[in-house]
């Protein structure tokens, strides 16, 4: 492990933070919060131009390295990113901005404030681009736009994205960075000019627009997109589900390639399930008010699926049926290679028809039954991947629930709150539903709850192995 290559780049992305924080900072002149955030940029910038020189530029990574170049890069990122918060004054303690920091940045959409509409609109701005650059992931813009990491940048992006495997458009992956984030891009700027033809200010549009692309959930309103009209409503139900599909399908639709979506078998089954489930709640709901019924059952279980947590709805009002199948698709999530969260799509087919071959070999004990997405076999290494990330998904669920119910919370609030910042989802269920938010919470609450979208959002390995002392032993086998 040389440690100096990793905080070099860990330098880069603090820098590029920086620059991420000039908008919000120009926007601050107007409303007299300037020295705040032109000192939270400084400290920014210089915390990492620090790491930057004083460390060596040739920079050659192997997998350890990537691993803790990931790690740490969005534990650093998250500490700064809460500056704002913090030195505004806008949130009470230091646990709530790192709560406020980390649940933007992991695009999980959960909120400490009551009233978002108090809220400075430089602020606002600050919560939707943490939303709009963890989305499709800091590292990965990392390695779109840092020539300087090379060929490490493999070992950065198979750390960072979600799912089983992570994708290649093209053999470099700095390449396949940068067309990913130019589609994400597209899709923002897409979404933003639709909600303007809607009748949204610009402001709303270019953060509803970020948010909803990053499945963030974030809203300039308390109402979040329920204040809008329902053709915005519906607008947004489509991006979502676009946000929550893999960008490498998207791609190959934007280059000619027709219709990839439908001959991906992830896609069919997170396609099939949404609108399973949202025809369930539609139906459960009855059909007083029918129109309205049916756009709310569709937007929150659209919400919901793809983790994005805007709402339109209380659906912790709703009956027991309904609440208990939006915990289920909390669980499962979007898909891998999107900017969704959750256990993904595939990862649960592949645990499904695992677990149906495990008992058709009960019948059929000398029979050979193997496990495929689609039609492509899925490799025993990976298959006990899946399961193991399975068993650490639900035990870190049950240790963070029961962390959360020692502090005194219920069990539908500790239940929901950890599944919810697990799978990036924002809203939960009970003291912590959508009629509520997390700024009642206590500040070890915070911190539990901070730790808990960091795992999900990094898919736990890639900070657990941070802890692992042998991870930062002098080794040079891997280069």
């Amino acid at each position: 492990m040389n440690a100096r290559e990793v905080l070099h780049i860990v330098g880069a992305l603090l820098i590029w933070t920086a620059v991420a924080m000039v908008p919000p900072a120009v926007l601050s002149f107007f409303e007299g919060l300037a020295v705040h955030w032109t000192l939270a940029v400084s400290v920014t910038a210089a915390i990492g131009c620090v790491l930057w020189f004083l460390t060596p530029h040739e920079v050659s990574i192997n997998r350890r390295e990537g691993i803790a170049i990931v790690g740490l890069g969005w534990l650093a990122v998250v500490a700064v990113g809460s500056l704002p918060f913090q030195l505004t004054g806008v949130t009470p303690t230091v646990a709530s901005a790192l709560f406020e920091s980390a649940s933007g940045f992991t695009t999980t959409g959960a909120t400490v404030f009551a009233v978002i509409e108090d809220l400075p609109r430089s602020i606002l701005l600050w919560r939707s681009i943490t939303h709009w650059m963890g989305g499709m992931g800091i590292i990965v813009l990392g390695v779109a736009i840092l020539p300087l990491i090379g060929m490490g940048g493999a070992q950065l992006f198979r750390a960072e994205v979600p799912g089983i495997a992570a994708d290649r458009l093209k053999p470099r992956v700095a390449t396949t960075a940068r067309l990913l984030w130019g589609v994400y891009a597209l899709l923002t700027a897409t979404l933003a000019v639709i909600y303007l033809v809607l009748g949204m200010s610009l402001f709303d549009a270019v953060n509803h627009a970020m948010s909803a692309l990053a499945t963030g959930g974030f809203s300039t309103r308390t109402t979040s997109v329920g204040a809008f009209s329902p053709a915005i409503q519906w607008v947004t139900i489509v991006f979502m589900l676009a946000a929550g599909t893999n960008f490498t399908l998207h791609y190959q639709a934007l280059t000619g390639r027709w219709l990839p979506w439908l001959r991906d078998s992830e896609f069919r089954w997170y396609a099939g399930v949404t609108l399973a489930a949202a025809a369930a709640v539609f139906l459960y709901l009855g059909f007083s008010g029918a129109g309205w019924a049916f756009r709310s059952a569709a937007f929150n279980v659209a919400a919901i699926a793809t983790t994005t947590g805007f709402v339109t709805a209380d659906f912790g009002a709703w009956p027991a049926f309904c609440q208990v199948l939006l915990l289920g698709l909390m669980f499962v999530g979007a898909m891998g290679g999107s900017t969704g969260g959750g256990f993904k799509t595939a990862r649960a087919v592949v645990v499904l028809k695992h677990a149906v071959g495990e008992v058709h070999k009960v019948l059929h004990p000398r029979a050979v039954f193997v496990t495929k997405l689609g039609n492509a076999p899925i490799r025993s290494e990976i298959l006990a991947n899946v399961l193991a990330f399975l068993a650490l998904y639900v035990a870190t669920h049950g240790i963070g629930s029961l962390l959360i119910a020692a502090l005194g919370y219920d069990l539908l609030t500790s239940v929901s709150a950890a599944l919810a910042a697990m799978s990036s989802i924002g809203p939960g269920l009970g003291d912590v539903g959508p009629a509520s938010h997390y700024g009642d919470l206590s500040a070890p609450a915070h911190i539990i709850l901070s730790g808990l979208m960091l795992l999900g959002r990094l898919e736990f390995y890639t900070l657990l192995v941070l802890v692992i002392p042998g991870t930062w032993d002098r080794w040079e086998g891997g280069r």
